[in-house]
């Protein structure tokens, strides 16, 4: 955990982050955590804990009933929306709910072409963002002729096209073969930018996220280094969160 951080160097500080729906459904009771720039964060928790109410947060997509979120220093707050969602970049599960254009080039180009780009200065950004990702030479390609780990990959190029202060992915490794999991854990290991991920899939947030967080009935339960929370049965069987079978995360070399 990151300690004695302010918010100019936090990329992400929520404080005392509440919030329940309409129907009274309270979701969240206090959300507490700050992540320093350039950290790579796994959130974990069993279903229904609040990870999804807590990312819709991050970009103003739900307000806060209490408590606050800052990004970089800015609140997030309706005068601040849309640089707070150029700030945030969420890379949904499935890839198709963020490509929708009838080439890769323009996918790419969508939101920075949205946000006033043109020119040289637009394709020279969706360059690099292509490149990021080893998608490059698929530039001019329907993403519906992709394979479901190069569509990810684009996905997340359309986020790093924004140039993001924190990029947040939902299961990242869904319905990856192996060889496209680790193709993505290289590219994200590799990016100049604070990750939080949001997975179910603890062995790949061992192999990604040197600490993480424990979401449960919406509070932070624990925080700390990911193999240590991992290795901890009683916080595990506590909050349903449960390794692969013969998985044990004291094998693992995470120092990489």
């Amino acid at each position: 955990m990151s300690v004695g951080m302010d918010a100019v160097t936090a990329s992400l500080d929520v404080s005392g982050l509440a919030y329940a729906y309409p129907d009274g459904h309270q979701a969240l009771f206090g959300v507490d955590l700050v992540i320093g720039r350039g950290e790579r964060v796994a959130l974990l928790g069993p279903n229904g804990a609040g990870k999804t109410t807590l990312v819709l947060h991050l970009n103003g997509i739900l307000t806060a009933g209490s408590g606050s979120v800052t990004v970089a220093g800015l609140p997030v707050a309706r005068e601040h929306l849309a640089e707070i969602r150029r700030r945030v970049g969420i890379v949904f599960q499935d890839p198709d709910d963020q490509l929708f254009m009838p080439s890769v080039r323009e996918d790419v180009a969508f939101g920075p072409a949205a946000s006033g780009l043109r020119g040289p200065e637009l394709e020279a950004r969706v360059e690099k963002a292509l490149g990021q990702v080893g998608m490059a030479e698929y530039v001019d390609r329907p993403p519906h002729h992709l394979s479901f780990g190069q569509r990810r990959r684009v996905a997340v190029a359309t986020v790093l096209a924004m140039e993001p202060e924190i990029l947040v992915l939902d299961e990242p490794s869904s319905n990856l073969d192996p060889a496209s999991r680790r193709e993505l854990a290289e590219i994200l290991r590799s990016l100049d930018v604070t990750v939080l991920m949001v997975t179910h899939d603890l062995p790949y947030a061992l192999e990604m996220c040197p600490r993480a967080l424990v979401l449960s009935e919406g509070v932070i339960v624990a925080d700390g280094p990911t193999a240590e929370l991992l290795c901890d049965e009683g916080l595990m069987r506590a909050h349903r969160l449960e390794l692969p079978f013969g998985f044990d995360p004291r094998s693992v070399d995470t120092r990489s």
